[in-house]
C-alpha cells in the first residue's frame, strides 16, 4: 500500500471535520483532489473508509480501524521531522512518552518539568492514552517510553516501578452518607457507580472488585474524564472513584465528600517501560534517569 503524508493528514482532517470539503480547505487542497486521494486509498484498502451522509461524511467501521494506524503513521512522520529538525539545530532529540491521564496529572507533568530544566535541548512529546493502548504503542514503537497501571499489563516488557496511588470514594453529601472510617466495598455494591471509560485502569479495577463478590458491574454512566464524573456526582446520580491528588485539584466545595475504601484492591501501581526505538540513545537514557529517580 502506498500512502503519503498529505493523504495521512487528509484522513485525519476529514475524521475531525466530518467533511471532505472542509478538510480540503484546511489543508489548502482542491476538493476534487482530496476526493480523488480518498477514492484511491479506498481502492488500495479494498473497502469504504468514509460513508457519505447529509452535510458531510462519517467513518465506516473499517475506516475507524484504519484511523488507528493512520494516527500511528502521523506520529512517526512527526517524529522523523522533529528529530531531523533537532539534529540540524544541534539539539538532543525528541522523546515520546505515553501515559494515562491520572499518571500525567499526578506524576509525569512534574517529572517533565525536571527534564526540561536539566536537559532543555530534549523535546518531550506526551501522548495521553489508557494503560492498554500505551502498551500497544510501545509494541508498535510509536512511543519511546510508556507508563501504565500494573494490573493492566498484558505484554512481556521489561518494567520498572514508577509510582503508586490509590482511589477514594467521592459522593454528594445530600444524596449519600458514608462513614469517615474506610468503607467496606460491600457497602458500595448496590450504589450507582460512575466510572471512567473502556480501557481505563479504574474501570478494570472496579470490574475485578465486583467479580470478587460474585457480581457483574453494570453502569449507566461511563465517562471519559474526572470533570464529567464530578458533574454527575454533584447531582447525586452516583458515586465516583478517583485519586486524592486529582480530587484536590478540583474545587469540590462542601457539597461533596470523600471516604477511604477498605482493603487494597483500589491501590494502583504504575510501571514504566521503554523500547529500542529510533530515539537517540543518550537522550532516552537522560529522560529515563530522571523519571526513575523520582520514584
Amino acid at each position: 500500500m502506498k500512502i503519503d503524508s498529505t493523504t495521512v493528514q487528509l484522513v485525519l482532517a476529514i475524521a475531525e471535520e466530518g467533511s471532505i470539503s472542509r478538510a480540503a480547505d484546511k489543508l489548502n487542497l482542491a476538493v476534487a483532489a482530496a476526493s480523488r486521494r480518498i477514492t484511491d486509498l479506498e481502492k488500495q484498502c479494498g473497502t469504504r473508509i468514509f460513508q457519505r451522509v447529509p452535510h458531510g461524511v462519517k467513518m465506516t467501521e473499517s475506516g475507524s480501524k484504519l484511523l488507528q494506524h493512520i494516527r500511528q503513521i502521523d506520529n512517526l512522520i512527526m517524529r522523523l521531522k522533529d528529530d531531523a529538525d533537532a539534529i540540524s539545530r544541534g539539539q538532543d532529540g525528541r522523546i515520546i512518552i505515553g501515559a494515562p491521564k491520572t499518571a500525567i496529572i499526578q506524576f509525569l507533568a512534574k517529572d517533565i518539568a525536571r527534564i526540561k530544566q536539566k536537559h532543555p535541548g530534549i523535546t518531550i512529546q506526551v501522548i495521553e492514552e489508557n494503560s492498554k493502548v500505551v502498551q500497544q504503542l510501545l509494541r508498535d514503537k510509536v512511543i519511546d517510553i510508556g507508563i501504565y497501571e500494573k494490573t493492566s499489563g498484558f505484554m512481556s516488557l521489561e518494567a520498572f516501578d514508577y509510582h503508586r496511588d490509590r482511589l477514594v470514594l467521592v459522593y454528594s453529601r445530600t444524596h449519600f452518607q458514608f462513614p469517615t472510617d474506610p468503607v467496606p466495598w460491600e457497602d458500595v455494591l448496590d450504589v450507582p457507580l460512575i466510572a471512567l471509560g473502556k480501557g481505563s485502569a479504574i474501570l478494570s479495577a472496579v470490574q475485578r472488585a465486583y467479580r470478587s463478590h460474585g457480581r457483574l458491574f453494570q453502569a449507566n454512566f461511563i465517562v471519559s474524564g474526572f470533570d464529567t464524573m464530578l458533574a454527575l456526582v454533584r447531582e447525586g446520580l452516583g458515586v465516583g472513584l478517583m485519586p486524592p491528588p486529582i480530587l484536590h485539584d478540583f474545587d469540590i466545595g462542601p457539597a461533596l465528600a470523600s471516604s477511604d475504601i477498605k482493603g487494597d484492591w483500589h491501590e494502583r501501581h504504575y510501571m514504566l517501560s521503554s523500547v529500542d526505538s529510533n530515539a537517540q540513545p543518550l537522550a532516552l537514557r537522560n529522560v529515563l534517569d530522571i523519571l526513575l529517580a523520582g520514584r
